[in-house]
């Protein structure tokens, strides 16, 4: 039996909570108010397909049983309790979900919005409370659960989700074959946010004959690098009916995402790694309380792209919280590229001396300050004594002749982890172990971000440093994971999920010593582009791909993935660089937060002239940047390292539209692309040939050739 417990409009979507009074079960589905009349009712039973009614017996087939809205496994219970072939590949619908009943809920409004609170409980006393909360003006939903041991024994998790979605597709009374769609976004290094569109058939999960096999596609990452390989996000689409249901868990360390498949519906979960996933089991003394990680939900009738805009508009509270000087996105020169890891005092302020008077606000010192006559700036990390050959007169005159010419210094570190060839690696102290080892890789230590001693000393080597030295602008780099976890008395996975919270609250011990610092997240470029760390600094490197011509692809994919005022971008700039190379690279810039890099105090005056040119430019773009919906357009070979073709990404506010465009190999002489509506106005531009045709609701460019980049910003 499948009835409607009750269900709640929440903003525009309509929250759904299916029951089974015989079993106990609840979960939750979510559909847009504007779709509230394509519902349809769901068949109850297999009965009437022949290969069933042949079958002997009086069992009634049920077609889309409640999925619970908690999927949760304690150790000792059966595993894959109600399908078959599931153990191994998925811990979602063990013995534990079964015993769970609905209890009771509850709605709590305040004057910020409303939350409501499901609870499961079993014989044993253990109890579930599932939180789903919404902030008024907000377009998503925050899911949470958290997990009680109420029994007078201990218990042990191995499995507690975050989120868990039944009921895709609301809108077809069956299987809906043909007409479901998965999409995810992979990552690798230095080519980030690949955006992947599967079907549900080609993703092999069509119902099984009978519903008695359980499907899944278990992905996600292990480790501290949480987009290593995909990012944290789950989205499904009904193509007839135009909806999307989208999910992205706000984590940084190893979790998991499941499209699951059973019956007639969809359903999609998620939350940390589990024990077949991630090594993790959790143990709770009675009375004992765990809570998950928080995830946040949508859904939209209408196109990818609205609920990308969705999800990502979620970060923006934690964005404006950072400090004022952010507010109006400040142009940042990182020396990484100029100086490849051997900063000197003369050096740097040599490139002060060409930004000053410019509109770059922070100039960063990169890696390498620290370096010794025998180290080098990869493993040479960790100790983080100023190097008095680089900086004879100490980092704090270099800060202060940064700050004489206008400019706001900026330094880097890699404090979460420790080189080899520092001190501090050969102490062997106040690291994460694995078999009572330090958990060494790629010649990096760890410290234990939940050990006093690390703690103590990072604040020291990091806090104290970046307050008498006078720096306001802090880059931290993460260039290698934890893997699958450490040792802890519970598990592995467990280790690793605690160290990740003892690195939130170093970051947040940051922000509340140096309430003005202005923190860069960076882990070798885009490695930890997820919501918790975004929302824990000001800005964060979009990639590695520092001088590549696919900068502008990867930088454009992830607006669907966070706030462009938070995606750093980099122009490397170099005085062999053509006019032509000068105008793509530092085009890209307008993608985001612009970066620059390179030998810019050895460009020319008409070199330097196009960079103040697009600096200008950007500096009346940031509103639009900082505030607008994006679209982009594009014509593309499957290639990122040689790519093909054109692409366009059209970002507009209500009172400004900016178009960066830029032309591949083989690019076409023209293109054409939408128009907002509105009465629209050429207010600047940089870069391109010919002038832009506006008509028709649409606007008409020319590309001026290959691997060329051009900006252009209207006002109404």
């Amino acid at each position: 039996m499948r009835e409607i417990l009750f269900s709640r409009t929440l903003g525009d979507t309509l929250v759904r909570y299916p029951w089974d009074p015989k079993t106990g079960q609840v979960g939750l589905e979510l559909v847009p108010v504007t779709a509230e009349n394509l519902l349809v009712p769901a068949r109850g039973s297999l009965r009437g397909e022949a290969f069933i009614d042949v079958l002997p017996g009086n069992d009634p087939w049920p077609a889309r049983p409640v999925d619970s809205l908690v999927q949760v496994k304690l150790v000792g219970d059966d595993y894959s309790f109600s399908g078959a072939f599931g153990h191994g590949h998925t811990m979602r619908t063990a013995k534990t979900v079964a015993l769970f009943r609905y209890d009771s809920h509850e709605v709590i409004e305040t004057a910020e919005g409303e939350t409501i609170a499901v609870r499961l409980v079993r014989d044993n006393g253990c109890r579930i409370e599932h939180r789903l909360s919404w902030a008024k003006g907000s377009d998503a939903l925050v899911s949470e659960t958290v997990f009680t041991n109420g029994s007078p024994a201990p218990v042990t998790l191995e499995m507690l989700s975050s989120f868990s979605l039944c009921g895709i597709t609301p809108f077809h009374e069956a299987d809906a074959t043909g007409r479901l769609r998965v999409h995810r976004f992979r990552s690798v290094w230095s080519a980030e946010g690949r955006h992947e569109d599967r079907s549900v058939e080609e993703l092999h999960l069509e119902r099984s004959w009978s519903g008695s096999g359980t499907f899944s596609e278990r992905f996600g990452q292990l480790g501290t690098m949480p987009v290593r390989r995909w990012f944290p996000f789950v989205a499904a689409q009904d193509t007839e009916a135009g909806v999307f249901w989208g999910a992205q868990l706000c984590w940084a360390g190893s979790w998991q995402m499941e499209i699951f498949r059973q019956h007639d519906d969809l359903g999609l979960s998620g939350g940390l790694a589990d024990r077949e996933f991630g090594h993790w089991t959790k143990s709770l003394q009675p009375g004992e309380s765990f809570a998950t990680p928080a995830a946040w939900l949508t859904c939209v009738k209408g196109d990818f792209d609205t609920l990308c805009d969705r999800l990502t508009a979620m970060q923006d509270a934690a964005v404006d919280d950072q400090p004022a000087i952010e507010q109006d996105l400040p142009i940042i020169f990182n020396d990484w590229c100029t100086f490849w890891g051997d900063p000197k005092h003369d050096d740097v302020t040599a490139i002060a001396d060409r930004l000053k008077g410019s509109p770059v606000r922070y100039q960063v010192i990169d890696a390498g300050w620290y370096k010794s006559a025998d180290t080098d700036w990869s493993s040479g990390h960790g100790d983080w004594v100023p190097s008095t050959t680089l900086f004879p007169d100490g980092l704090k005159a270099t800060a202060d002749a940064i700050r004489e010419r206008g400019l706001i210094p900026g330094l880097w570190f890699e404090m979460e982890t420790v080189g080899s060839q520092s001190t501090a690696f050969k102490l062997g102290k106040h690291f994460l172990m694995r078999d009572g080892i330090p958990l060494t890789s790629r010649e990096r230590r760890f410290w234990d971000m939940n050990d006093p001693g690390a703690i103590a000393y990072l604040t020291e080597r990091v806090a104290d440093l970046l307050e008498s030295c006078g720096f306001g602008y802090l880059k931290v780099d993460y260039n290698e994971t934890a893997g699958l976890g450490c040792d802890d008395a519970d598990s592995q996975g467990e280790g690793l999920r605690k160290q990740v919270e003892g690195g939130y609250r170093f970051f947040e011990l940051l922000r509340q010593r140096l309430p003005d610092l202005v923190i860069e997240n960076c882990s070798s470029g885009g490695h930890r582009l997820e919501p918790s760390m975004l929302g824990r600094t000001a800005m964060s490197s979009f990639s590695d791909a520092h001088e590549l011509v696919e900068i502008p692809l990867i930088a454009a994919n992830l607006h669907r993935l966070i706030l462009p005022r938070q995606n750093q971008i980099w122009a490397v700039l170099h005085p062999q660089d053509s006019v032509q190379r000068l105008r793509y690279s530092l085009a890209a810039t307008f993608l985001g937060r612009m970066c620059l890099s390179g030998a810019i105090e050895k460009l020319t005056g008409e070199q330097w002239s196009v960079v103040k040119e697009a600096m200008d430019a950007y500096r009346l773009a940031a509103p639009v940047i900082k505030h607008g919906t994006s679209r982009k357009f594009a014509e593309l070979g499957e290639s990122w390292r040689r790519p093909q073709g054109w692409q366009a990404l059209s970002r507009h506010s209500e009172d400004q539209w900016l178009i960066v465009v830029h032309g591949y190999e083989n690019a076409p002489s023209s293109i054409e692309i939408p128009a907002p509506a509105g009465d629209w106005k050429l207010a600047t531009r940089f870069g391109g040939s010919g002038d832009p045709v506006l008509r028709g609701g649409k606007v008409v460019l020319e590309i001026g050739g290959d691997f060329t980049g051009q900006v252009l910003l209207w006002t109404k």
